[in-house]
């Protein structure tokens, strides 16, 4: 990322020798910088705390007892689809183990990836009834022509039918009124879980709602501090971690959520508006609960089913770049079979595309290299003259055809394509557990710690070929001397910095760095020839 910063022709380095002339009585550029980054912190903090949920309804002590409920007497049945098995107990739903991902690469560890499969984990589906009772997680069904059914004692009967498909359970409840009195139903979906806090990696987990078309997330720390609490006339509400998401949404158009903490738990609850039913009428309620891997394609198709469900995953400020680069890695994935090779051919392909920017980097640097002399001349004779300053290096550039920016520009369109395939290695469940080499896992650390220190070597490479014909200034108080030994300790802070980083954005960098080298050779020996 640095290469082009780290010789004497540097167009930063020209660019901070010039300002840096005259201004010695001046503010330092250092003291200006805090104070705006200091202004900035603090608006953002006050813009976070302004635009807050408003705290919720304290929480009451019934809480910790409803998700306490021992259901043991409850009959236990087993639902499934071809990708996922759940187990049943009244208006609870719990231990879904998914059939296609496996907790662990390894030979000897086969058991799957299980979602609220903790002690008191669950998906509750109920409801809060209004004139009469309702169901609730003690209440044993009656089990008839694939129906689960139940009456209360006022003679009102509660049917439910349970279908899952892929992902998807989708129950619908029918509530028949044998009454001579009018009823009501408020739909709800209490969602109980443990938090996994150290799943974060970057990547937005904790509690996931879709609050009038819009997604919000409030990981597991904010919960700690406080509850959450939105109206909505649609949406959806769950869990969401690195890989894995349990949404539940209720058909009502108006629902209120809320998230909070109970005890060492974590609850989201959405509860819609109440229905009215008629003596001897009938209503019939819907809702449906995605529970699986936060897979982009899967996700579009669920959102047929559960508008909005295809946003939840957070890609970042690059998002406009992190889902090609995804579907791009995919694609050759199917390819070549590996994710190892499919990063190494994707990072050729990007490289290729920027070729023609790349050469009109380097050629603009070994320009600014030529022009070193006459540049260090003008900054010299100059030195108290700072506009006579600029004029002369304004025309030194004009003649020589290049620019102090030209040699950054490989390296400022880097930067969005690594943030964007940094979140892209995150999100992926694809790259869960993806192998290559000596690497077990790409979305992971290197074990060993070879591709980091491959970083480090190559970039410290990159500078010395980039350097190895420039005369070096030992005046400490030359600007572009002081660049010059600050930049000899980025391969070091790279290789530490990259030392934790998923391994196959380490190779990315790597595969980067190995072909900037071939093609600085490359190019250096057709300028040689011409």
């Amino acid at each position: 990322m640095v290469k082009y910063l780290d010789n004497n022709g540097s167009g930063f380095a020209a660019w901070n020798a010039a300002q840096s002339q005259g201004t010695k009585k001046t503010r330092s550029k250092f003291s200006t910088f805090v104070w705006w980054f200091v202004i900035f912190l603090a608006t953002w903090w006050l813009l976070g705390k302004w635009m807050e949920p408003k705290q919720a309804p304290v929480i009451s002590d019934t809480d910790a007892a409803i998700i306490a409920n021992d259901t043991t007497n409850v009959p236990e049945q087993t639902i499934s689809s071809d990708k996922l098995v759940a187990k049943v107990r009244g208006i609870r739903i719990s231990n879904v183990e998914l059939s296609d991902f496996q907790n662990s690469v390894q030979s000897d560890d086969m058991t799957r990836v299980s979602l609220l499969g903790n002690t008191n984990d669950f998906a509750e589906v109920g409801f809060i009834a209004t004139g009469t009772t309702a169901p609730d997680a003690k209440t044993v069904w009656q089990k008839s022509n694939g129906k689960t059914t139940w009456r209360n004692s006022d003679g009102i009967i509660f049917s439910r039918d349970i279908n899952v498909d892929g992902y998807l359970v989708t129950i619908t409840d029918t509530i028949e009124n044998k009454t001579k009195q009018s009823v009501s139903f408020a739909p709800y979906v209490r969602m109980v879980r443990s938090g996994l806090k150290s799943d974060s990696a970057a990547v937005s987990t904790g509690a996931i709602a879709r609050v009038n078309s819009k997604i919000q997330y409030v990981d597991w720390h904010k919960m700690d501090k406080k509850s959450y609490a939105y109206s909505t006339t649609n949406g959806f509400i769950g869990f969401a971690d690195q890989y894995w998401e349990t949404v539940a949404n209720v058909k009502s158009a108006d629902q209120t959520m809320q998230i909070k903490s109970v005890g060492k738990k974590y609850v989201a609850a959405t509860t819609a508006a109440p229905v009215a039913i008629a003596p001897a009428d009938r209503a019939v309620f819907t809702t449906t609960l995605f529970m699986g891997p936060r897979d982009q394609a899967i996700l579009d198709s669920a959102a047929t089913t559960i508008s909005g469900i295809d946003d939840t995953i957070d890609y970042g400020w690059f998002w406009f770049f992190a889902r090609p680069i995804l579907w791009l890695l995919n694609t050759l994935n199917a390819l070549v079979m590996n994710y190892g090779i499919a990063i190494i051919l994707m990072t050729l392909l990007l490289r290729l595309l920027m070729w023609p920017l790349t050469r009109k980097s380097y050629v603009s640097t070994l320009a600014m290299q030529r022009m070193q002399p006459e540049l260090q001349r003008i900054q010299k004779l100059y030195a108290n003259d700072k506009m006579r300053l600029q004029m002369e290096m304004m025309n030194l550039y004009k003649t020589h055809k290049t620019s102090p920016m030209s040699g950054c520009l490989p390296m400022l369109l880097q930067i969005p394509i690594f943030f964007a395939l940094y979140k892209a290695l995150l999100v992926s469940v694809q790259m869960r557990n993806a192998e290559f080499l000596w690497i077990r896992d790409l979305a992971a650390m290197d074990p060993y710690f070879i591709l980091p220190i491959l970083i480090g070597a190559t970039m410290w490479l990159q500078q010395y070929l980039q350097t190895a014909k420039v005369k070096k200034d030992n005046n400490s108080d030359n600007p572009i001397a002081q660049t010059q030994k600050f930049m000899k300790w980025m391969p070091v802070l790279f290789t530490i910095m990259f030392a934790w980083m998923p391994a196959g954005l380490v190779l990315y960098w790597t595969v980067s760095n190995i072909f900037g080298i071939v093609q600085m050779f490359i190019i250096k020996k057709r300028l040689e020839k011409k």
